[in-house]
């Protein structure tokens, strides 16, 4: 009987074992069994080339227009040009060496063929160069595609979505089932489900949109209980270990604090701020997510809980991502603070604590004197990168730690702070700035209470959006150096924001018209001899030494320098109130969310601020249509919606910080929101009657299965 765990090279064969492996890190029966396909094309519909994005490997089943071979201009030989249509859009390909004569002689008009490639541009038309082909014809006896649904899998250039099809294929036909099925068959009659045999051979080899529909059911239900099962599970064992109780205190440090406040709080950072008091209150452990708008006032509201902390006779650490924010974070925090920050030292306030700081840069002088403030309590509040998690770092009574931009730190670092309490677990709080859909939130996040501030302080200027299409308007781009140069005349200050540093080798792409992303360093070369000549330019990227980022910040912060040219370094945390213009160059090659979050930097003080979104994207493509959402809208719990459309779902669930393939492959957070939630439910009362489901093992092992080690492990970090 062959299981799940099988490996496919005695199945299927050394060679495309291999290629599975190395392609998509298929090794197991399990594994391509669970790697579904990503649409179905009915055989003879066409694909529509316009909704093709550039630089995505695709599959298209198309027409041939025309195909001819021709002697090529910049070194010998020849190659083929051919021309596929869905009837509306067209497509253009390119062969070269041998199979370039293959091409002419296979692809003649009027030819039906899938064909797999990486989606480029060359002079205004989309292209594939090189591309994988099949012809589709009723001649290929016992083909998967003579089929009337064609199975499109997630592929990659070392094997394309027809050699997948055919691999499930052969393995389908030697596969005998996986046993008994983990889902109990009274829990599988009550939410209407099929069996998983049935539904992984539906899934694969339809016969309708009926059997997909059923098919995709069942399977979604595996991954959400999978991942809701693990999660109730933290949420059980989260209440073992107790938190310090950190009570509120009349007439302490943060009365004091609040006293001298010159503004008053917004409704949401009262409101918020509230229930994270009374988190801290219980001997619970808090596992709070504060999300909330660039400038949305987070900050203000984690700097009260810690005071409160502190209040308690307790210590708070906030955990930054790099060395610049970390060190930002700290002057933000004792400036906030003033005299209150000011412990130990002549003018400090009656209440005040020390703000210390902690990076793995720091001197050794600065280092043991940091270290002997944290140990001895007198450091109230602690700010740093990971060199807080180190072992020799010893807290004298953590009670609460901070977490900013948690996507950006690795999950075991985050436990390895919250499990700084020898007998206690601290309250943890985490804060991002990048909106989360719900469904994202009860997913990722079903152990956290979630909070959100959607409002912006008084005083917080407005940002208006422009993208500046250098392609179809070259003269745009001169209008936007110059509006940069008005702002410098103006007192203000700017950035420009660049895709890669400049010092290493650009990415290769296979389309030879497109050019490298622009670097830091040449854009910064050409402001300073070309349209912003006089100005002072300075470079700020993440391979500096932590002295000269540091250096180039405070000058920047001081208005020594008139436009700051960065990398995605300046992204979070950053807070320069006089800059007021951002150049974000190459836009088309950064996220929605990452555009909307560098876009924050800007108009964070009295002045408007102005973000220009630079591109040499066409209009009418996907990309554009992105970037003219974010220039639409400053509502980032919109975009995060619509970037949640954008990219792969499955990502969600930690692919991107573990290294590892996403659990996520049938569930869509954006459509099955309603199983997601049937799931969590039942998935609370399975795990309150048995919480390590001795008596449910094929729970257990579906668990085991679709979440990996590694992935549970995410999980119960996170």
């Amino acid at each position: 009987m062959i299981s799940f765990d099988d490996k496919l090279q005695p199945l299927l064969g050394k060679k495309t074992a291999d290629a599975l492996e190395t392609g998509l890190g298929l090794t197991t029966v399990g594994d391509l069994l669970r790697h579904y396909p990503r649409r179905y094309d009915e055989r003879g519909k066409l694909t529509d080339i316009r909704s093709l994005e550039i630089d995505e490997h695709v599959t298209v089943q198309a027409e041939v227009r025309k195909c001819q071979k021709r002697q090529m201009k910049a070194r010998r030989g020849q190659m083929t040009e051919a021309v596929i249509t869905d009837g509306t859009s067209e497509l253009h390909l390119v062969f070269f060496g041998k199979v370039a004569f293959v091409a002419e002689q296979e692809l003649l008009p009027g030819t039906r063929a899938l064909f797999a490639g990486k989606v480029g541009r060359y002079r205004q038309n989309l292209q594939l160069v090189h591309p994988a082909f099949e012809i589709l014809t009723p001649e290929q006896d016992g083909s998967s595609f003579l089929q009337a649904f064609l199975p499109v899998y997630p592929a990659s250039q070392h094997i394309n979505t027809w050699n997948i099809a055919n691999c499930v294929k052969q393995l389908l036909e030697i596969w005998d089932g996986p046993g008994e099925d983990p889902l109990p068959a009274d829990f599988r009659e009550e939410q209407g489900l099929i069996g998983l045999e049935d539904a992984l051979r539906s899934i694969h080899r339809p016969d309708s949109w009926a059997q997909i529909a059923v098919a995709q059911q069942r399977l979604k239900w595996d991954e959400a209980l999978a991942v809701q099962l693990t999660l109730a599970q933290r949420r059980k064992a989260s209440t073992a270990r107790p938190a310090p109780s950190c009570a509120r205190r009349s007439g302490g440090i943060l009365d004091a604090f609040d006293a001298r406040l010159p503004f008053e709080l917004t409704n949401g950072q009262v409101e918020v701020g509230e229930q994270i008091a009374t988190d801290l209150e219980s001997t619970v452990p808090m596992n709070r997510l504060l999300q909330g708008e660039v400038g949305s006032g987070k900050t203000m509201v984690a700097l009260r809980a810690m005071l409160q902390a502190v209040d308690a006779g307790r210590q708070s650490a906030m955990l930054a991502p790099t060395e610049v924010l970390a060190a930002q974070h700290a002057r933000s925090l004792a400036e906030m603070l003033g005299d209150l920050a000011q412990a130990g030292q002549l003018g400090g306030a009656e209440d005040a604590t020390r703000v210390t700081l902690l990076t793995g840069s720091m001197n050794t002088a600065q280092r043991r004197q940091a270290l002997l403030d944290i140990v001895t309590g007198e450091a109230g509040i602690v700010v740093g990168t990971h060199a807080i998690i180190q072992e020799k770092v010893e807290f004298h009574s953590l009670g609460l730690v901070v977490v900013d931009e948690q996507h950006r730190f690795g999950v075991e670092q985050r436990a390895a702070l919250s499990a700084r309490g020898e007998r206690e677990n601290p309250h943890v709080l985490v804060m991002t700035a990048t909106p989360i859909p719900r469904t994202v939130a009860m997913t990722v996040y079903g152990d956290l209470e979630v909070s959100a501030l959607r409002e912006l302080p008084g005083g917080r200027s407005p940002i208006k959006t422009s993208v500046v299409p250098v392609r179809e308007k070259p003269a745009w781009l001169d209008r936007a150096f110059a509006r940069v140069r008005e702002e410098v005349s103006a007192g203000h200050q700017a950035y420009f924001v660049c895709p890669r540093i400049g010092d290493e080798e650009p990415a290769k792409s296979d389309d030879e018209d497109k050019r490298p992303a622009l670097s830091v360093v040449d854009v910064a070369n050409m402001l300073a001899a070309g349209p912003l000549r006089g100005l002072r330019i300075e470079i700020l990227h993440g391979r500096m030494p932590p002295d000269e980022k540091d250096a180039v910040m405070r000058a920047f912060a001081a208005n020594e320098v008139h436009v700051l040219v960065a990398t995605t370094v300046i992204e979070v945390g950053v807070n320069v109130p006089n800059a007021t213009v951002m150049a974000i160059m190459d836009a088309d090659r950064f996220g929605v969310s990452q555009l909307h979050q560098l876009r924050g930097r800007v108009g964070r003080g009295s002045a408007p601020g102005l973000c220009l979104l630079v591109t040499e994207m066409p209009e009418m493509t996907a990309t554009m249509e992105r970037l003219r959402a974010v220039e639409s809208t400053l509502d980032g719990f919109e975009l995060a919606q619509l970037d949640l459309e954008l990219r792969r779902e499955g990502d969600v669930l930690g692919a991107a910080q573990s290294g590892r393939r996403s659990a996520l492959k049938m569930l869509s957070l954006l459509r099955d929101e309603d199983v997601i939630a049937d799931a969590r439910a039942a998935a609370q009362q399975v795990v309150d009657a048995d919480p390590d489901l001795e008596k449910h093992p094929g729970l257990a092992g579906m668990v085991a299965t679709l979440l990996t080690a590694e992935r549970a492990d995410f999980l119960e970090k996170a």
